[in-house]
C-alpha cells in the first residue's frame, strides 16, 4: 500500500465512523477524532458503551447500521479479531473504505472488504498519515 494510494482514500473520504470511540481524553480513539473532526471530516463516533451520549460534539451510535446516512470509512479501533465482523457491518452499509488502525493486522478482513470492492487501508493511522503526506488543514 503506497503512499498514493494512502493519499488518495485520505482525499475523498467525507465522513468517517469510528469504531471503537473512546470518552477518555488520553485513549487514541479520542485523539484521532478529535484530531479528524479539527481536519474537516464528519466523524460519527460508534461505541455500544456509549449510545446516545455525545462524544466530542457528535453523537454516538451502538453499531455502523445506525448510522442514519452514508459512511466513507470506517475506521476501527478495535482488536485484530473483531476487524473481520467489522468488515462485514462496513460492507453491509455500503462504506468505500476499511481503515484498520495501527497494530491492527486482520488478512481475512483485508481479503473480505476487497472482495466486496472496498479499499483497505491495515497497520496505519490517519492522525499519522495525513500530516506525513502533506494533506493537513
Amino acid at each position: 500500500m503506497g503512499d498514493q494510494y494512502i493519499e488518495n482514500i485520505l482525499k475523498k473520504v467525507k465522513t468517517i465512523a469510528l469504531v471503537g470511540a473512546s470518552e477518555k481524553p488520553e485513549r487514541p480513539s479520542y485523539k484521532v477524532m478529535e484530531y479528524l473532526l479539527n481536519q474537516g471530516y464528519c466523524v460519527i463516533p460508534v461505541s455500544p458503551k456509549l449510545v446516545g451520549k455525545t462524544l466530542l460534539g457528535q453523537m454516538v451510535v451502538g453499531q455502523l447500521s445506525d448510522i442514519g446516512q452514508s459512511v466513507d470509512m470506517v475506521d476501527v479501533f478495535r482488536n485484530a479479531t473483531a476487524a473481520y465482523g467489522v468488515a462485514e457491518e462496513a460492507i453491509a452499509t455500503g462504506a468505500k473504505v476499511l481503515w484498520l488502525q495501527k497494530g491492527i493486522i486482520n488478512d481475512e478482513a483485508k481479503l473480505l472488504a476487497e472482495s466486496k470492492g472496498l479499499d483497505v487501508v491495515m497497520d496505519r493511522c490517519p492522525k499519522i498519515e495525513i500530516p506525513r503526506l502533506g494533506l493537513e488543514k
